[in-house]
C-alpha cells in the first residue's frame, strides 16, 4: 500500500468522525454504556468477518495482552463519557469542545522525548481555548450552562488525546487488533449496562438506523482505517486533516436542524480549528 493511499483511507475517519455528534443525538434516548455495547458490537462484527476473509486469527496471537487492555480501555472511557457528555450538554457546543483533541495531541506529543513546544504552539492552544470561552461564557443572558455536561466533553478531548499519544509508545501491532478492542468494550460496555443502567432501545427506525449508522461508521470502521493512516499513511497531514472535524460535526448539526446557526457559534467553530491548526503548523514547521 502506497503512502497516500494510506493517507487517504485514513482520512476517510475523519470524515466518518464528523458525523459522531449528529448520531449520537439521534440515538437517544439509550444510555451510554447500552449504545457503547451496541455499537462496538457492530464494529467489532464487521471486523471479525474482515479478519476472517483477510489476514486470519493468527496475526492476533503475538500481540500483548497490554496492548489489549490499554486499546480497550480507551476505547471504552472515551465513548462512555463521550456519550454521556452529549446526553447532558447543548449539542453544538459540547461538540466543538469534544473536539479539542486534535489541539491536545499536538500539545501533548510536544512533552514526548526529542519534541518540544514552542510560541506557535502555546499561541494556537490560546486561540482555541478563546473558542471554547466565546461558547460558554457568550451563551444568553439566564441561560442555564451545564457545567457537567460541558466538563465531561472537556475530559473527552483529553482522554482521546491522550489515548492517541501513548498509543505512539507501543510499538507497531497490526490493525486486526482494533477488532479485540471493539469487542471487549462492546462485552465490557454490556456487563456495566446490566449493572447500573435502565434498558431504554432506540425509538422508532430513525432510532436503529442512528445506532447502525455509529456502529458501521464512526465507532466502526472510522478506527481500522484511522489505524491504517497512523501506521501507513502522512501523520503530519491527517493530524492537519483532524482539524476539520469540529466544523463538519458542526455543520452536520446546524444542516440536521439539530444546532442554530449563529456568528457566536461560527467564529468559536473558526477560532477551536484555526488554534488547532496553527498548533499543527508549529509542529509541521518543527520536523521540516
Amino acid at each position: 500500500m502506497t503512502r497516500s493511499k494510506a493517507t487517504a483511507i485514513g482520512f476517510t475517519a475523519v470524515l466518518m468522525w464528523a458525523l459522531l455528534a449528529l448520531l449520537t443525538i439521534g440515538s437517544a434516548p439509550v444510555p451510554p454504556l447500552l449504545l457503547n455495547a451496541l455499537c462496538f458490537g457492530i464494529g467489532g462484527g464487521i471486523g471479525l468477518v474482515w479478519i476472517a476473509t483477510g489476514a486470519g486469527f493468527g496475526v492476533l496471537r503475538a500481540v500483548s495482552w497490554k496492548v489489549y487492555a490499554f486499546g480497550t480501555a480507551g476505547l471504552f472511557f472515551y465513548h462512555l463519557i463521550y456519550f454521556n457528555a452529549f446526553r447532558i450538554a447543548p449539542f453544538a457546543e459540547t461538540g466543538l469542545i469534544a473536539y479539542l483533541w486534535p489541539l491536545f495531541i499536538v500539545l501533548m506529543s510536544g512533552l514526548l522525548p526529542g519534541e518540544r513546544l514552542g510560541l506557535l504552539h502555546v499561541l494556537g492552544a490560546l486561540i482555541a481555548f478563546g473558542g471554547v470561552a466565546l461558547m460558554v461564557l457568550g451563551r444568553s443572558t439566564g441561560a442555564e450552562v451545564p457545567v457537567q455536561g460541558l466538563a465531561l466533553a472537556f475530559l473527552c478531548a483529553l482522554t482521546w488525546a491522550a489515548y492517541s499519544v501513548l498509543s505512539r509508545r507501543l510499538g507497531a501491532v497490526p490493525t486486526e487488533t482494533v477488532v479485540i478492542f471493539c469487542l471487549a468494550t462492546a462485552v465490557l460496555s454490556a456487563l456495566s449496562h446490566l449493572a447500573v443502567e435502565e434498558t431504554l432501545w432506540p425509538v422508532g427506525l430513525s432510532g436503529w438506523a442512528a445506532v447502525l449508522g455509529l456502529g458501521i461508521g464512526p465507532v466502526g470502521l472510522a478506527f481500522f482505517t484511522w489505524d491504517v493512516g497512523m501506521k501507513k499513511g502522512d501523520i503530519q497531514l491527517l493530524g492537519v486533516a483532524s482539524y476539520a472535524s469540529p466544523l463538519l460535526s458542526t455543520l452536520a448539526l446546524v444542516l440536521a436542524g439539530r444546532a442554530e446557526p449563529s456568528i457566536r457559534l461560527a467564529l468559536a467553530a473558526a477560532l477551536i480549528t484555526g488554534g488547532a491548526a496553527l498548533a499543527a503548523r508549529a509542529s509541521l514547521r518543527r520536523k521540516t
